[in-house]
């Protein structure tokens, strides 16, 4: 079986979308920019028919169909290139076009590859607090600080890092 004939895994068009989140999901992994180019011209045929259109004004169905069949290619190519990154969605999608040489058009739709996860199976990620007191290759956990209270002035102890709980006051 040729490499050709296996089939091609990507991701579910459902899972698209131009905003930059996903309704009723979380992202748990963003993956990177993913896209999908094509590069078109129309063949001969269809430059005649496009060109005669183009007298008598108004739309080409000639070139509008060409335009979305190469849409409808790199959109396609990109959902593959995202499924192998290892996503299962893709946001902030945008597509682009330009001419590159005459009557030759490039295509190109990209995004961003991300795992999304249902919000009811979300798990707060486990990131650790950087401390310059301790290695930051060791995990710490978040101290607990004390509620503000205003008839209580705090004092700065350059020795004591900010991010933790002050000491307790000394009994007198």
């Amino acid at each position: 079986m040729s490499a050709s004939a296996q089939p091609v895994r990507s991701v579910d068009r459902r899972f698209t979308t131009t905003a930059f989140e996903y309704p009723g999901y979380f992202i748990a992994q963003a993956h990177g920019v993913v896209r999908g180019i094509t590069v078109r011209n129309p063949n001969a045929g269809k430059a005649i028919l496009g060109a005669f259109a183009s007298f008598t004004g108004g739309e080409s169905s000639t070139y509008i169909e060409m335009a979305e069949k190469a849409r409808e290619r790199a959109f396609l190519r990109m959902l593959e290139h995202a499924a192998a990154a290892g996503g299962n969605a893709v946001i902030g999608v945008q597509f682009t076009g330009q001419e590159i040489l005459e009557r030759m058009t490039e295509v190109m739709a990209y995004g961003t590859s991300v795992t999304l996860v249902p919000l009811q199976q979300q798990q707060p990620p486990q990131q650790p607090v950087y401390s310059p007191m301790s290695s930051p290759y060791q995990p710490q956990q978040i101290p607990q600080s004390q509620p503000y209270n205003p008839a209580q002035p705090q004092s700065y102890n350059p020795a004591q890092p900010v991010f933790a709980a002050p000491a307790p006051p000394a009994k007198q």
